[in-house]
């Protein structure tokens, strides 16, 4: 055999190992998502990506296939190049040097070997994984049928490798376990890279964090409490009804009777509207406004938002009373309370302040006493007690923290922030200056 063909065959051993290489971080890399949303889309490529995800629903079948693969190739590489171009060095120093065949041969050999290696680990290892990462769902759709076959024909041997393998994890108790499972944290790092790089926009981030938190928080942390509704009285004559819907800047109020404790369901201002434009005023007076109440179900207060969403969902009233566990009315939360727990408050048509946070020069914040319990989390990046069933707002954080009602002027510190009370609203805390830790003296000095 020539040299040129003897040096084209190890070419051809190494791009191999490199495809191999490349072809098995690409499967393993791959997203189950991406690669079913070509196979959905029939687009280029989409029979390979099924089975790529076949493949990756078995990954011990053609992990073991490509490693057998590589390590055939590995093999007969070396040892080709050792036995053949080897021997044509080894002659060749002793031609042209007059080296002793017994030093000329080893030294020959380690050349060959380094040489060879070197070439294997750039293009049969790292440039193909590196490519691999680039592009792992096209390079996985192009090349599972490969593995597929592959993995057919050396069928009994990776039988025999993969039990060998799962035997040991059972070993070593590693045998169970789901280590494709996507984790939250996974996914909101994720979401942080693709702000990173602008494919998504920050206030999509924040709607996104929120919308993972819907099943933790509960319900309470959004409703409006009972002492700030604003509720239709049925007991009230229907003139001073009426004065009140035309008040009101709600579309929809809760009614009750005589207090707000009693509470027998919704009203609709649109409804009562329609019903004054069909039949004038005497019309409305005749049918009266307990006609267009309806019935609003009931959740417990510890109820997280996803159960009050499907709730609301299948509720015409629009609403939900917030009951405690001794079935007294704690509150009212509506799909719009939601809402805004995942979008942000929107203007209030009366101009009336809404919860926020507002940093200062200084680095200070100012905190609405109902700024929500994530929202202070997210806002100032602190750690509070895992006592979320007490409290769900920057009042009931400084609340829980004094265990007495403050007065103007109090303070408490946690983790070197300090919480001022700066406003009382009655017996509510209304707004709390946060002052962040103070740096050590020299600390900023390098």
């Amino acid at each position: 055999m020539s040299l040129a063909l003897e040096l084209l065959l190890i070419v051809v051993l190494i791009l191999v190992n490199g495809l191999l290489a490349m072809s098995e971080l690409a499967v393993v890399s791959a997203r189950k998502a991406r690669l079913e949303a070509i196979v959905r889309k029939k687009a280029r490529g989409w029979r390979g990506a099924r089975l790529a995800l076949q493949l990756g629903t078995e990954p011990g079948r053609f992990l073991s296939a490509v490693q057998i693969g590589i390590t055939l190739v590995g093999i007969f590489a070396g040892a080709f190049s050792g036995a053949t171009l080897a021997e044509r060095l080894t002659a060749w120093l002793v031609a042209q040097f007059g080296i002793d065949p017994t030093i000329a041969s080893p030294a020959a050999f380690a050349v060959v070997v380094s040489i060879v290696t070197y070439l294997s680990l750039i293009i049969g290892e790292l440039v193909p994984k590196q490519l691999a990462l680039k592009n792992a769902e096209g390079i996985a759709a192009a090349m599972a049928p490969v593995l597929h076959i592959l993995a057919r024909i050396a069928a009994p041997l990776v039988w025999l490798l993969d039990r060998s393998s799962q035997l040991v994890l059972r070993l070593i108790g590693a045998g169970k376990g789901n280590a494709g499972a996507v984790t939250e944290e996974e996914i909101q790092h994720l979401v942080a890279e693709a702000e990173s790089a602008g494919t998504v926009e920050p206030a999509e981030r924040q709607m996104i964090a929120a919308v993972m938190r819907l099943g933790d928080r509960p319900v309470r942390s959004v409703m409006t409490p009972r002492h700030d509704l604003d509720w239709l009285d049925l007991s009230l004559p229907h003139e001073e009804q009426m004065l009140r819907l035309r008040e009101t800047t709600h579309l929809l109020l809760p009614a009750a009777r005589g207090s707000i404790d009693e509470p027998v369901g919704s009203v609709s201002v649109k409804d009562v509207l329609n019903q004054l434009l069909d039949s004038g005023r005497d019309g409305l007076a005749q049918a009266g406004i307990t006609s267009f109440v309806r019935p609003v179900p009931a959740l417990h207060e510890n109820a997280d938002l996803l159960a009050a969403l499907s709730l609301l969902q299948k509720s015409p009233a629009g609403m939900a009373f917030v009951v405690d566990e001794f079935g007294s009315l704690e509150g009212v939360v509506t799909a719009n309370d939601i809402l805004e727990s995942i979008a942000g408050n929107f203007a209030l048509p009366d101009g009336e302040e809404l919860p926020g946070a507002m940093q200062r020069e200084d680095g200070s914040w100012l905190l609405d006493g109902l700024l929500a319990r994530d929202e202070l989390v997210a806002r100032l990046g602190i750690t509070l007690p895992a006592e979320e069933d007490d409290y769900h707002t920057v009042a009931g954080f400084v609340l829980a923290r004094f265990g007495r009602l403050p007065e103007t002027g109090d303070y408490v510190e946690w983790h070197g922030w300090r919480f001022e009370v700066v406003d009382m609203d009655g017996r509510r805390i209304d707004k709390v200056l946060a002052l962040p830790p103070v740096a050590p003296y020299g600390a900023h000095d390098s």
